[in-house]
């Protein structure tokens, strides 16, 4: 036998315990190495080839191998230096599991010439394991009861490891119960008794925690630990209490069956069926009182089991015993006194000895409507009523007399606001809880004619196109009245009212009935603009109610006047001659168109054009003002005669046109043209024609205006005052626009109007205005005969501001 120690570092040998056996037995040897468990890989056990004997050079050649037997390959022999060193990390507890002893049995192959070597390779054991309890938490049950000095055993720890380094002793976490006893068993192994000290009370602790702690012998040491719960089991030991030995309990009178007194709840300090109690009367309960009240024997519940009145019983006295169910039963008890408590459970009554309806809506105020009694059979405050009605009412409650109220009027009634009253009559008593009773009564109001007609408008304005139908409807003027029956039914008048001899029934009809508002004549706007009167509205009450709104008949112009075409003058069907001389600078003025059209504004604005031109190069027309220039000069190819034809046409719809052929004549004498200048003044030796027949019609419609104005004047004289409801500025009969043409001079609002003169018939002069922007003032003045200028006089002119 050898011993070799092998440096752990830089040789990588471990310490080795070299043992050959020789076997004599035919030729077979042993070689035998020691080695602790867990070594890491590549940790060198022992130089296999020197012991062997075998030279290192030939352990190649000779192609040595190490074969395991039945077991896995955790050791192999380096083939440069012949060592045997750890292929795999070698656990003992896996390797040989409870055994104290563990070899591994190989063999070392070397051919050339064959050769088999046997070695054993024993596992040292190292303390690499904790002991360890087969369960984490013992749990131990243990009664009150039992005695000091009982011993209890618990599951002992176990160690994987062997020898040294398995358990070696427990220890038990301090406490005052419990101890432990440490003992060996016949295998060396070592287990632990639990002792009880002293004895145990559930009651104090119910559950005990202890820690048993095992340690091994290796160094360092290891351990283990479990967890001991010692559930203490209960006997019955503790007597059933109650919270109080008397109690007092108050309960109304009239309390429902069933509704819960008292709810009794004893305490035992044990548990399970040592604690579940049974509640019961006493012998010393009476018969009354135990058929009143109901016990419940599992909850200790008092119930009300029979009628409670306090007049009869006033105060009840019971004992309750409490039992549990133990095997030795123990019991306890308590007194128990009711005390019936008086309730307001009389309702309070009303009647109502007199009441008046229907009433008429101007009753006087402080009037009796209505005379209420109430009562209530209980005493003290549960006897006390009072009478209510709903807030926000015109009535209140006045105290007659004891326990008598009279419903008066306290505000003035209307009945179109609110035609009728449920009044309810709320009697209350002062009891807790209050109890209560109500009625209700409806007070209807009976109407009285308080109210006027009221239309819906204060002012109408209706507007009526001219050439109207005679009998068409033109609109409604209903008015509402809030009374009721004849305060209500409407009658309509037109207010009479004469404009220039002619009434106004004469001009319009209104249904006395429905108010529809007709016209009984056909309107022309050129003659009568508007119409202002009144409409009455009358109910048919006692005395009748009225009032009346203004209304304004507008009448809208359309467009059914043709414009006259005043300038150039001609006669109907004529053709206009004119002569200019050829030598006409471009842009001189040849002829001017002027057309006049009595419809409104709107309809009346005239637009010139060309309906036929000898030459379009030749001539231009100005669309606003009617004025012929020339666009050239002429050529001697440009034909000597020209034929134009102007079309004037209003703005109305459809549009209303005239028409005006005017020929043109060249000559080579010099004839003084139309100047594009702002005045421009046309002398002729000889009186003309067409001058003639302008001054004509411009006296014609002059007379026609003058007439006009005269009739307005008339009109306004003849109106009566106006009524107060009617605009104070207004007359009856309003123009809309008013021309005038006097003295010779010509006024228009229209921005499409020129001012226009003819002067002296046989040496005049003729002045055209250039248009100037609306809103300025237009002037035409008469120019004195003679005169070779035009002249204008502010004062003799007439203006209007457009």
């Amino acid at each position: 036998m050898k011993w070799f120690i092998l440096p752990e570092r830089g040789e990588r040998y471990v310490l080795t315990i070299l043992i050959y056996v020789v076997t004599l037995s035919s030729t077979l040897a042993v070689t035998h190495y020691s080695v602790p468990e867990e070594l890491e890989e590549g940790s060198v056990v022992a130089n296999l080839a020197g012991d062997l004997g075998l030279d290192v050079k030939t352990v190649i050649e000779r192609k040595m191998r190490i074969e395991i037997i039945a077991n896995k390959k955790y050791v192999d022999v380096n083939k440069g230096t012949g060592e045997l060193f750890i292929v795999e990390r070698i656990d003992r507890e896996t390797l040989c599991l409870a055994k104290t002893s563990c070899y591994l049995k190989m063999e070392a192959i070397i051919e050339n010439p064959k050769r088999i070597f046997y070695i054993e390779l024993e596992i040292l054991d190292i303390n690499d394991n904790a002991p360890h309890f087969r369960r984490d938490i013992i749990d131990l049950d243990i009664s009150e009861a039992t005695q000091a000095g009982e011993r209890f055993s618990v599951s002992n720890a176990v160690d994987s490891d062997v020898g040294s380094n398995s358990v070696k002793a427990y220890h038990l976490s301090e406490n005052d119960y419990f101890t432990i006893d440490v003992q060996t068993g016949r295998d060396g192994s070592k287990f632990a008794d639990l002792i009880l000290k002293k004895s145990l009370n559930r009651e104090q602790r119910a559950v005990h925690h202890l820690l048993l702690t095992a340690v091994d012998g290796g160094v360092p040491t290891r351990s283990g630990t479990a967890s001991i719960l010692v559930h203490v089991l209960d006997t019955n030991d503790n007597a059933p209490t109650f919270g109080q030995e008397k109690y007092e309990v108050t309960v109304m009178e009239n309390s429902p069956i069933g509704s819960i007194v008292f709810d009794l709840n004893a305490t035992d300090l044990d548990e399970g069926s040592n604690s579940d109690l049974i509640y019961s009367y006493s012998l010393y309960t009476s018969e009354k009182t135990q058929e009143t009240f109901n016990l419940n024997p599992t909850s200790g519940e008092l119930t009300v089991k029979g009628v409670l009145n306090y007049e009869d019983i006033r105060i009840y006295d019971m004992e309750v015993i409490a039992t549990d169910k133990g095997v030795s039963a123990l019991s306890g008890q308590c007194k128990i006194k009711i005390l019936v408590e008086d309730m307001n459970d009389n309702h309070p009554q009303l009647s109502i000895k007199s009441f008046q309806s229907p009433v008429s809506e101007n009753i006087e105020l402080d009037t009796v409507i209505a005379v209420v009694s109430v009562s209530d059979k209980d005493s003290g405050d549960n006897g006390v009523v009072d009478l209510h009605i709903p807030d926000n009412m015109p009535f209140k409650l006045r105290e007659s007399s004891d326990n008598y109220y009279e419903l008066v009027v306290s505000e003035p009634l209307d009945r179109e606001k609110v035609p009728e009253y449920d009044i309810t009559f709320t009697v209350t008593d002062r009891g807790s809880p209050p109890l209560s009773d109500n009625e209700t009564m409806t007070l209807e109001l009976l109407d009285v004619n308080d109210n006027v007609p009221q239309f819906s408008q204060s002012f109408y304005i209706i507007r009526v196109m001219e050439n109207n139908a005679p009998g068409a409807p033109l609109s409604s003027l209903s008015a509402f009245d809030p009374d009721l029956h004849e305060n209500q039914y409407l009658v309509y008048f037109i207010l009479e009212k004469e404009i220039a001899n002619t009434s106004m029934s004469m001009l319009f009809s209104i249904n006395p009935e429905n108010g529809n508002l007709y016209a009984l004549k056909t309107f022309d706007y050129e003659i009568e603009k508007e119409f202002l009167f009144h409409i009455e509205a009358r109910d048919s009450g006692s005395p009748p109610l009225s009032s009346n709104v203004t209304v304004h008949i507008i009448i809208v112009d359309q467009n059914d006047n043709t414009p006259v075409i005043v300038s150039p003058w001609r006669a109907h069907g004529s053709v206009v001659e004119e002569k200019i001389p050829r030598s006409t600078d471009k842009g001189s003025l040849v002829a001017k168109v002027i057309a006049l059209d009595t419809d409104s504004v709107h309809n009346s604005r005239i637009t010139y054009q060309f309906l036929q031109v000898t030459d379009a190069s030749l001539f231009s027309l100005d669309q606003y003002n009617g004025e012929i220039r020339t666009m050239r000069m002429f050529s001697y190819k440009d034909p000597r005669h020209h034929r134009l034809i102007v079309v004037a046409k209003d703005n109305g719809e459809p549009a209303l046109s005239a028409t005006v052929t005017i020929k043109l004549s060249t000559v080579e004498t010099a004839v003084k043209a139309y100047s594009d200048m702002t005045e421009m003044s046309l002398e002729y030796d000889i009186f003309s024609d067409i001058n003639l027949y302008l001054v004509i019609g411009l006296g014609s419609v002059s007379f026609l205006l003058l007439i006009t104005i005269l009739v307005t004047i008339v009109l306004k004289c003849q109106n009566t005052k106006p009524s107060k409801s009617a605009p104070p500025s207004r007359n009856s009969v309003i123009s809309e626009r008013n021309s005038t043409i006097a003295d010779s001079t010509l006024v228009s609002n229209d921005a499409y109007w020129y001012s226009l003169f003819l002067a002296e018939t046989r040496k005049g002069k003729l002045v055209v205005r250039q248009p100037v922007p609306k809103g300025s003032r237009y002037i035409v003045s008469s120019i004195p005969r003679g005169t070779g200028q035009s002249e204008t006089s502010g004062s003799a002119a007439s203006t209007l501001q457009v």
